[in-house]
């Protein structure tokens, strides 16, 4: 099959960490059978340098051209790069939360997975963590908190401040029929996680769940108060397998998950639409410091690779190959910096790479 992947590099150290994802997709698309046909879009300060803003109308035509797009970090140094010179509309971020919408991007997935081997990176206690969790954050996008009305004004002499959390039902469904979807990729069971014992919005959140959830009579329906998932991400975070939840409580929760992996360079993500197109990037930052010197750890990006095979070109034997191909090098004791432990063999991110690829 043919494939057509828009690939934006980004700032600082995605043009490296890309680079390594790409060469990982070219050999699983050896392996497999299929052609990909990249093409490159500017996005962040990359864009800023050539056209002078973060984002072109251009480029996100071409996006909506791709299959998918795979996307490094973006941004620089807040202190010293000129792009943090310029007004808030045209710094890196603003590119990136613009593509966003431009592409009705509503739906964020986090996966959360500790490998038996970085387990002592894990800062919960080990008999919790004992071979490993693997879960998936489900957070709408576009809704609730974030985007309500919102303003502060003088009531009485006092400054009040108000904040509309608002939800309809058409949000809630496609966001819930989307975590069914990906559950049935997985394990098969939907953790809700809502506060409906005090909130509206919550209580139509769940009802609107359950009836998506008649639909997925395979998967497993569990809802779960937000306060109480937060304890239970740290108690026993292996009783996951999807976590589906809104916008604010997703933020919180698909935090708190990344920190017990122990790095954030393990850790993909992407941004999905209401067709089967999605915007795949590593949850970490541009790292400026590190920058061009071949440490960076490729491996959320590659993860992100994996994801976009799986969830937006439906190559679920491919995406497999591609996250066993990783264990399998971890298994083997490689390791770049920012995960190195004693005993094991450090490698910079070309050869990460190398080797990722050399087990597909």
């Amino acid at each position: 099959m043919d494939f057509k992947i828009g690939v934006i590099k980004g700032d600082g150290i995605g043009p490296e960490i890309v680079t390594e994802a790409m060469k990982v997709l070219d050999k699983t698309a050896v392996r497999y059978g299929h052609k990909i046909h990249y093409t490159q879009l500017l996005l962040g300060g990359a864009s800023i340098d050539v056209h002078g803003v973060p984002l072109t109308d251009d480029t996100v035509e071409k996006a909506k051209e791709c299959d998918a797009v795979l996307m490094g970090s973006i941004g620089g140094d807040a202190k010293t790069s000129p792009w943090y010179q310029l007004e808030p509309a045209k710094r890196p971020e603003a590119g990136l939360l613009r593509i966003r919408k431009e592409l009705n991007l509503f739906a964020n997935l986090r996966p959360a997975v500790l490998y038996d081997e970085l387990k002592g990176a894990c800062p919960l206690k080990e008999e919790i963590t004992e071979g490993g969790f693997d879960m998936m954050i489900m957070r709408e996008l576009t809704g609730g908190l974030y985007f309500g009305e919102r303003r502060t004004v003088e009531e009485n002499g006092v400054l009040t401040a108000y904040d509309s959390l608002t939800y309809n039902e058409n949000e809630i469904r496609r966001i819930a029929k989307r975590g069914f979807d990906i559950a049935m990729k997985r394990r098969k069971k939907v953790t809700s996680v809502d506060k409906a014992n005090v909130l509206d919005s919550s209580r139509l959140w769940r009802k609107i769940v359950e009836e998506a959830a008649a639909e997925y009579p395979e998967v497993t329906l569990e809802h779960m108060l937000v306060d109480n998932c937060a304890m239970q991400l740290v108690k026993d975070p292996k009783q996951f397998d999807v976590i589906l939840t809104e916008n604010m409580f997703g933020d919180i929760l698909s935090d708190e998950a990344s920190m017990v992996t122990g790095s954030i360079g393990m850790l993909a993500s992407a941004s999905l639409n209401e067709t089967s197109f999605g915007l795949y990037e590593p949850s970490g930052g541009s790292a400026p410091d590190i920058a061009g010197r071949g440490i960076a750890n490729p491996i959320a990006t590659i993860l992100s690779a994996a994801m976009m095979l799986r969830f937006s070109l439906n190559l679920d034997k491919e995406a497999s190959a591609v996250e066993q191909a990783v264990a399998k090098v971890l298994a083997d004791g490689y390791r770049t910096i920012d995960i190195m432990s004693e005993g094991k063999k450090q490698v910079g991110t070309s050869r990460m790479g190398d080797l990722i690829a050399g087990c597909i």
